[in-house]
């Protein structure tokens, strides 16, 4: 396994955490020559590739939509959107001289339902998603799947960092972020960085082997609709019952 990112401290401690079998690279998925460059090293130390999860994100700033310039609007779609097409473009080739491979991107409720993001996030998302389906179907005959992974509200630093956070502020920031979205969805709790781990392994694995170019949506319900109204329901069976 080789863990990509642009924090060599955070992701080398990861490595080391997941054991002797996985290892950590400097990827800065803006660069095509840094993807390239982590798949070519794959090849070389394992001999093949079976799955490439295209994880890279930030949410970027809340504005209004007469008032998003034109330069924050490419960088999203250059972080979520194109980052996933050079992952697409160099696991492509090993995995279809091997005859299969599983390619797991991550999108976001954001890019199904609005108000979950900003625009150009939102929007970067859903585009993810018609990448996906699209390479799906080319791919297929190669043996080779494409799935989107679909996170609702997650724990994580993301938020912090879109609100301009750092050092232990950042970290802090994940309670009170988790604490927040318990009420944001039917499941009354934040969503984990396990959960969509989980999700993941298993678009990854055999277990998924007739699933491609799907929306795999881990949001505890959130993408649903409105909650539902039990105060208002439980009023109206006492009006009902009063005037019986």
């Amino acid at each position: 396994m080789l863990v990509c990112d642009v924090d060599t401290e955070r992701g080398a401690a990861l490595a080391g955490e997941l054991g002797p079998r996985a290892r950590f690279r400097r990827v800065d998925v803006l660069r095509e020559s840094d993807v390239e460059g982590a798949v070519a090293e794959v090849l070389d130390r394992d001999g093949r590739l079976d799955c490439l999860v295209a994880n890279a994100g930030a949410v970027g700033r809340w504005r209004f939509v007469d008032d998003i310039p034109a330069d924050e609007w490419d960088a999203a779609f250059a972080l979520l959107c194109r980052s996933v097409l050079f992952g697409i473009r160099y696991a492509v080739p090993p995995m279809r001289a091997a005859g299969h491979g599983s390619i797991v991107a991550t999108g976001s409720v954001a890019g199904l339902r609005t108000g979950y993001g900003p625009h150009a996030y939102g929007a970067a998302k859903a585009a993810v998603a018609q990448l996906v389906r699209s390479a799906a179907v080319e791919l297929a005959p190669d043996g080779i799947r494409v799935n989107t992974l679909v996170p609702g509200g997650v724990a994580t630093r993301i938020v912090g960092h879109g609100a301009g956070l750092t050092g232990d502020a950042l970290d802090r920031s994940v309670d009170t972020v988790r604490e927040n979205l318990r009420s944001l969805q039917p499941l009354p709790r934040a969503g984990e960085p396990d959960d969509l781990a989980d999700a993941a392994v298993f678009l990854a694995s055999d277990a998924s082997g007739f699933v491609t170019g799907q929306e795999l949506v881990v949001d505890g319900g959130a993408s649903l609709g409105r909650g539902w109204p039990a105060d208002a329901v439980r009023a109206a069976s006492r009006a009902r019952r009063r005037h019986r």
